[in-house]
C-alpha cells in the first residue's frame, strides 16, 4: 500500500510538472532612461491550433472574459514600471499592473492596462482598467509557435511593447516620462 501511494504521488507530481511546462514562465525586460520595465507571463504554444485560437469559435473565445484575453496563460500577465509612462497615449503611473488584450476583432487588438494585480488569468474586472489603447497590428513572416513579449529600447526615452503569437504581431509605443 505504501508503495502504491508513493507511486501515485510521483505520477501526480510528474503530470503537474509536465502540464505546467506547456506554458512555461517567461519575462521581457528593458531599461530606458535608467528605469526598468518588465512583463512577466506564461508562454502558451499554438500546438497545431493555427486559425483556431482567435475569432468567433476560437479557443480564446471560450474563456469567460472573452473578448478580453489574459495575453498569456496561467496567471495573469504582470507589468511593472519604475517610471511614469505614456503607453500609446495613456498616462500610466509607475507601479504594477496586469495586461489584457481585447481580441474581439482578431486584426485590431486593444491593450488594457488593469490596476488589479496578482489574480489568476481568468479573473478580469473592467472597472479596474486604468485605460485601453489601440495596438498596431502586423503579420509575422512565419508562424509564431510560442507567445512572445518583447520590450525594446527605441532610443532616447522611447520603448516599444510587442506581443507576437500565431499569425499576429501587436505593438504599442511607450514613452518614459
Amino acid at each position: 500500500m505504501k508503495h502504491a501511494l508513493k507511486y501515485a504521488a510521483a505520477l501526480i507530481v510528474a503530470a503537474s510538472l509536465a502540464w505546467a511546462q506547456q506554458s512555461p514562465p517567461a519575462q521581457a525586460t528593458v531599461t530606458v532612461g535608467g528605469k526598468t520595465l518588465t512583463v512577466k507571463y506564461s508562454a502558451p504554444s499554438v500546438r497545431g491550433r493555427v486559425g483556431k485560437l482567435f475569432g468567433a469559435g476560437g479557443r480564446i473565445s471560450q474563456d469567460a472574459n472573452y473578448p478580453m484575453w489574459r495575453a498569456g496563460a496561467n496567471a495573469a500577465t504582470a507589468f511593472h514600471t519604475d517610471a511614469d509612462l505614456d503607453i500609446g497615449g495613456l498616462a500610466v503611473p509607475k507601479g504594477d499592473y496586469t495586461l489584457y488584450v481585447n481580441v474581439k476583432d482578431p486584426d485590431n487588438w486593444e491593450l488594457a492596462i488593469n490596476k488589479q494585480t496578482g489574480q489568476w488569468g481568468l479573473t478580469y474586472n473592467a472597472a479596474q482598467d486604468l485605460g485601453r489603447v489601440k495596438m498596431t497590428m502586423s503579420k509575422p513572416p512565419a508562424l509564431v509557435e510560442t507567445l512572445k513579449y518583447t520590450l525594446s529600447d527605441q532610443s532616447g526615452n522611447k520603448a516599444k511593447l510587442q506581443l507576437e503569437w500565431e499569425n499576429h504581431v501587436a505593438s504599442v509605443p511607450i514613452t518614459v516620462k
